[in-house]
């Protein structure tokens, strides 16, 4: 399909601007069904959207306004807090301080050097796979992706020195790339080459969420979406991020993705493409693989969706597989079962792995109208690691429709869908609080928690599920999950 078409159906699409919500806006919202043409809130929807949905849009603008109003707060303490880490980190010892004071004249690494770690890799510090897993064997690749998911928190030079290290594998190339919309370099991508006997395999890499930027939380918050053509209707944030060009038009109903277009700086999707088109066209059996955490999954997903949409079929046809991680909903129930057949007659491997109850992937919100929802394999594990493949999560939704707005910020989840998963959700925060001081004894040194992730752990009583979304887990799925997990995925 051409990527200048439209098609000619009826078009479903939402914008929320939540910057121009205030207290009485949000009221009417409640109040009243007919939302089109507010100054924060537009719809296709010609005859009211029921009191549902208008709480499910009240809970993303209040999210995202709340957001916006720590952003100057959470930036700093990211800074304060990261800092502290890596002179930490940097100065392990009275003896390693004095070291880099004297011989190298700072007790600080630079931000853009192989020392400087961010928070997320804090959290978890390994950088090599598990020893048992080896190139070949079937939990290679989704634990070799989830290592590179982690890493593309990091800066080039990180990447670069923990990448060596790996066998078989080469570092190929680093970009923070555009973002037109929120006029700055955003969204991180990098590329790996995996060596093998048939035939090498491309790593393409997102950055996901960053965890002090209120602008991608916001981002993961936002309900807004458009129509693709005849694909379904897809959230527009993170095409956004995906490097989804400025319309000049304007058009509120659909997405427009030029096959080509003039841009003052790299964006993500542009960028990665022609940098798959180099590199591919040297051998006809190299393929390629898509991977991210959080918002890196979603992009990971979405990278094949405008290929799709704008005919790249050489691309398409060495597309091996998308391996995500934490990864938010990003379509209405039409994309998700356009997606599911595309992919399914394309004989791409889509893989979605969800650690017990990380909240992300339970945003946006979903309900029994598939306003948002998941498509594809979900390969779903508890807090003892242990694995299944289902078509919807338990405790799909991360608050309740009915009572979001006491449960926000609370581990008071027993006023939620059901007891039962409520008092689930608390003793495995409470199991995994545990399991941070033992795992070394049971599962090896090579899963031993650092006191950064412990103290998460014990946040995670208060905030359920936000741990859950941290690397660790799913580093540890992807090496301690029964590979039976994946035989026929």
């Amino acid at each position: 399909m051409n990527g200048q078409r439209k098609a000619k159906i009826s078009p479903t699409f939402l914008k929320v601007r939540p910057r121009e919500a205030g207290l009485r806006d949000l009221s009417r919202l409640l109040a009243r069904s007919d939302i089109r043409q507010r100054d924060f809130v537009d719809s296709s929807d010609e005859t009211g959207v029921e009191f549902k949905y208008r709480w499910l849009i009240f809970i993303s603008i209040v999210m995202q306004k709340l957001l916006m109003f720590f952003s100057k707060p959470m930036a700093l303490v990211g800074l304060v807090i990261e800092t502290w880490l890596n002179f930490l980190s940097y100065n392990p010892s009275p003896c390693a301080f004095i070291k880099h004071l004297f011989f190298k004249g700072s007790t600080m690494p630079s931000r853009d050097s192989a020392d400087y770690v961010s928070f997320v890799g804090q959290l978890d510090d390994r950088k090599k796979l598990d020893s048992s897993i080896k190139n070949g064997g079937i939990r290679y690749f989704p634990a070799l992706c989830m290592m590179a998911s982690k890493a593309a928190y990091e800066n080039e030079a990180y990447i670069q020195s923990m990448v060596k290290d790996w066998e078989m594998v080469e570092f190929l190339e680093f970009k923070n790339c555009w973002n037109d919309y929120r006029n700055k370099a955003t969204t991180g991508v990098y590329f790996l080459r995996v060596k093998g006997d048939d035939h090498d395999t491309i790593v393409v890499a997102f950055r996901g969420t960053m965890p002090f930027s209120a602008d991608d939380w916001c981002t993961d918050w936002d309900l807004s979406q458009k129509q693709l053509d005849y694909m379904g209707s897809v959230h527009e944030g993170f095409m956004r991020a995906l490097g989804l060009p400025k319309d000049e038009q304007n058009d509120p109903n659909f997405f427009n993705w030029p096959v080509d277009c003039e841009q003052k700086q790299p964006t993500a999707y542009y960028f990665v493409r022609d940098k798959l088109k180099q590199l591919l066209n040297g051998n006809e059996k190299t393929k390629f693989v898509v991977t991210g955490h959080s918002l890196g999954g979603a992009l990971a997903i979405l990278f094949p969706t405008v290929l799709l949409y704008q005919d790249e079929n050489m691309l398409v046809q060495r597309l091996d597989g998308v391996y995500t991680y934490g990864q938010p909903r990003v379509g209405d129930g039409k994309f998700a079962e356009f997606m599911k057949k595309v992919l399914k007659e394309q004989n791409v491997r889509y893989l979605r792995f969800v650690y017990d109850f990380d909240m992300v992937p339970r945003l946006p919100f979903d309900d029994e109208d598939h306003w948002y929802t998941h498509f594809g394999k979900c390969l779903y594990y508890d807090c003892h690691y242990k694995g299944k493949g289902v078509s919807v999560l338990p405790n799909k939704n991360y608050f309740s429709l009915v009572f979001a707005g006491i449960t926000m910020m609370s581990a008071l989840y027993v006023l939620a869908e059901s007891v039962a998963m409520s008092v689930n959700m608390i003793m495995s925060a409470f199991y995994e609080v545990v399991q941070g001081f033992t795992i070394q004894y049971t599962k090896g040194s090579y899963y031993k928690e650092g006191w950064l992730s412990r103290s998460s752990r014990v946040i995670g009583m208060m905030i359920i599920g936000l741990p859950d979304h941290s690397p660790y887990g799913y580093v540890n799925i992807t090496s301690l999950g029964s590979p039976e997990d994946l035989v026929d995925s």
